[in-house]
């Protein structure tokens, strides 16, 4: 029986992956949200364990790691699902509990400090996998700004987020070349009926089935054991953004990411 941490797993796409991945009896689930109450209703649906954490506070993000590596010798898969969306009208600017721009924080620097401090327990799987949730919507950071303090606006914040995501995604999938753990991003459908999608402000264009379905095949597909280092949209091995095949781009964002991770 395979050990999954799905991340987000309160609500909208991870609960419901964790809900389809519960039905097969065949996995033993981690189950992380910030909400107790719709938390304990998804670990009582799915008979997954409950681990509360609010990813905008990277020390919850390091402490929820070592509660895991308290618990479990060995881990086979992670889902870094939790996020957050956006208002298509947004121009507020959030910080995180750190102070940093809040989408950036919890978008990307919680899945990347959450999977380097799991890596340990990865390892110790025979053939884990590290799905990273990420979006179509991808805009490149300005390096000049990367707090996005000036003409701030929520989607493209988000935007920035998703494709920092996927750039780590394949920066880290080149440096587990050979382990055994692979490493793929995916858009898994677009504006589900998800409560991030109705908050966006945008209508629903595909079901959560679909979503789900696309997801899940990076999880447990046979057909994907060993793919590492590609990004999907839905079913479909798809580009991401140029800046994520640019070598001074992503250069640049691991020394971003280096000095905001600093001391955590």
């Amino acid at each position: 029986m395979s050990l999954i941490l799905i991340t987000g797993a309160s609500d909208g796409l991870g609960r419901a992956l964790a809900e389809d991945l519960g039905a097969s009896g065949r996995h033993q689930l981690l189950l992380h949200g910030r909400d107790p109450d719709r938390l304990a209703e998804v670990a009582r649906a799915t008979g997954g364990t409950p681990l509360r954490a609010d990813l905008s506070s990277l020390r919850e993000v390091t402490d929820l790691a070592a509660r895991v590596a308290a618990t479990h010798d060995r881990l086979d898969v992670l889902v870094n699902n939790a996020g957050v969306g956006f208002h298509v009208d947004g121009t507020t600017r959030e910080l995180s509990r750190d102070g940093y721009e809040l989408r950036l924080a919890v978008n990307y620097l919680a899945p990347v400090l959450l999977t380097r401090e799991l890596l340990p327990l990865l390892h110790r799987a025979p053939a884990a996998r590290v799905v990273n949730v990420a979006s179509v919507g991808q805009q490149a950071i300005d390096f000049d700004d990367p707090q996005f303090a000036r003409d701030h606006h929520q989607p493209a914040a988000y935007s920035r987020s998703k494709l920092a995501l996927i750039c780590h995604s394949l920066d880290l999938a080149d440096e587990l070349a050979g382990t055994g753990i692979t490493v793929n991003s995916i858009h898994p459908a677009s504006y589900m009926p998800t409560t991030m999608s109705s908050r966006s402000g945008m209508t629903v264009v595909d079901s959560l089935e679909q979503g789900v379905s696309a997801t899940r095949r990076l999880v447990d597909g046979p057909d994907l054991a060993g793919v590492t280092g590609r990004y999907f949209d839905g079913a479909q091995e798809a580009r991401a953004a140029v800046e994520a095949y640019d070598p001074a781009y992503r250069s640049r964002l691991r020394e971003l990411t280096r000095d905001l991770l600093a001391g955590y």
